[in-house]
């Protein structure tokens, strides 16, 4: 990958489009000089030719300055088009250029009223000139392929015709010099037959690279960019669909839109992991400015948990301990709400019953009913009082239940606290590792019920269950 939007890169560009002036200039100089020198009207024609080329220098020096410069409040996506819009104008001096090849290649052929003043001084400044061509075209192709720079590859390109259009009025002179010299008339038909060989090789080529400005300027993207961006984000983990893909090119960048589904039961954090990934992997399939756009969907094969969870999140609710149960073939669904511990019963009834109308709409006939508990919303840390005596109780009490529950097998860490005049109970139990999280639940719950059976003054208890090898 070049230096294109350094420094280097752009001082590159810069030298390599002003070293293309001064060569044309050069040049011109030249062709004038030896139209004087021999009279042609084939030299003139070059002559006029490369004072077109210096125009076309001077365009291109003007653009690179222009395209480097950085996004401002105006040029949102940066001024890298211009390139594209002086590559297109060099095209149409290219297409000029051939036209002009044309008639004077037929202007020859029909009236053969071009005199050439054979010299061999002439054909040696031609075949030196050619050479600067090929000289200057090569070292800007090198920077445009290296800066993807599409002015400079116009310049190069037009450079390139300069190279075989010298070639052919060398060619023609060397005819004609022939000619003279062994008295071949026919031998003047080369330099116009020549010349529209030369003149077709110029439209074709010129139409390849207008093609290629043209898509940059009316913002087409590049072949098949498109569906590997599509196939290779529609991959990627969390990713449902990539549902629309956008690209433009603007100069050697790339600005790539992406509109994805997302699971809507996915939280903010996940999906802002997900867009990180969609960008990371465009960049790897092409340097773009990358903007992602998320839509959230219901998955397919989506569980009726999960749709309650995401009903739930649109409106900003928490809740947990979500269950099910059939009754008379259809569910009854209940589940635990929390709500701001500041708001009276009427606004906290009102957001359970908005809930228990989403769930049953969406849900159609299979629902029962809908029962939702409403609790406050823990939002303030209160300072607690450390129970020692309690905590050695409830560990012992706990311990002495293995014998009755075979799924536990050690209580520790028991922590005993007393906040806002309730007493909390924190305690670890190890477990068989192998047992279903569902059993487990079970357990806990009765041990749960054990404690506070035996201990009343106990509001809350919360274990934590873990597998017997990390206890």
């Amino acid at each position: 990958m070049g230096m294109t939007g350094t420094p280097e890169g752009i001082r590159e560009k810069k030298i390599a489009a002003l070293a293309s002036v001064g060569t044309a200039l050069a040049l011109v100089s030249l062709k004038v000089f030896l139209t004087w020198y021999t009279g042609s009207l084939g030299v003139l024609s070059e002559a006029l030719h490369s004072g077109l080329d210096l125009v076309a220098a001077i365009i291109t020096y003007l653009s690179v300055r222009i395209s480097d410069r950085p996004a401002d409040a105006d040029h949102t996506y940066g001024h890298a088009k211009v390139e594209s819009f002086s590559a297109f104008v060099e095209t149409a001096l290219l297409l000029l250029t051939a036209l002009y090849v044309i008639y004077e290649a037929f202007h020859r052929l029909l009236t053969r009223s071009v005199h050439l003043e054979p010299s061999l001084i002439a054909i040696a400044v031609l075949a030196g000139m050619a050479g600067m061509d090929v000289i200057r075209s090569r070292a800007l192709d090198k920077v445009a392929r290296e800066h993807h720079s599409e002015a400079l590859e116009a310049d190069a390109l037009h450079f390139s015709t300069d190279v075989w259009s010298t070639t052919v009025v060398m060619f023609g002179m060397i005819c004609a010099w022939v000619g003279q010299r062994f008295g071949a008339e026919w031998l003047y038909y080369a330099d116009p037959i020549a010349a529209l060989f030369v003149a077709g090789v110029i439209i074709w080529v010129g139409s390849q690279l207008g093609r290629r400005t043209l898509d940059a300027l009316l913002d087409a993207a590049p072949a098949g960019l498109q569906g590997r961006i599509t196939a290779a984000v529609g991959e990627l983990e969390g990713v449902l669909s990539a549902e629309r893909v956008r690209v433009r090119r603007v100069g050697n960048h790339h600005f790539v839109d992406v509109t994805i589904s997302v699971p809507r039961t996915a939280s903010f954090e996940q999906v802002h992991a997900i867009s990180d990934a969609v960008e990371k992997r465009v960049e790897q399939i092409v340097p773009a400015d990358v903007m992602v756009h998320m839509e959230p969907r219901a998955p397919g094969g989506e569980t009726l948990f999960d749709a309650i969870r995401a009903m739930a999140h649109r409106r900003g609710l928490a809740i947990h301990e979500i269950s099910a149960h059939q009754v008379d073939r259809k569910l009854f669904v209940e589940m635990h709400m929390e709500v701001d511990e500041h708001l009276s019963l009427r606004e906290a009834h009102r957001r359970a019953t908005e809930l228990e109308d989403d769930i049953l709409h969406g849900a159609g006939e299979n629902l029962a009913g809908v029962n939702i508990h409403i609790e406050p919303l823990g939002q303030h840390i209160a300072a607690a009082g450390v129970m020692g005596e309690l905590a050695a109780a409830v560990q012992g009490h706990v311990n002495s239940l293995c014998a009755e529950y075979s799924e536990l097998l050690d209580c520790h860490q028991v922590l005993v606290r007393e906040a806002d005049q309730k007493i909390i109970v924190s305690c670890h139990c190890a477990m068989d590792g192998g047992l279903p999280i569902t059993r487990i639940h079970d357990v806990t719950e009765a041990l749960q019920d054990r404690i506070k059976e035996k201990f009343p003054q106990i509001f809350e208890v919360n274990i934590h269950p873990e597998p017997v090898e990390e206890s």
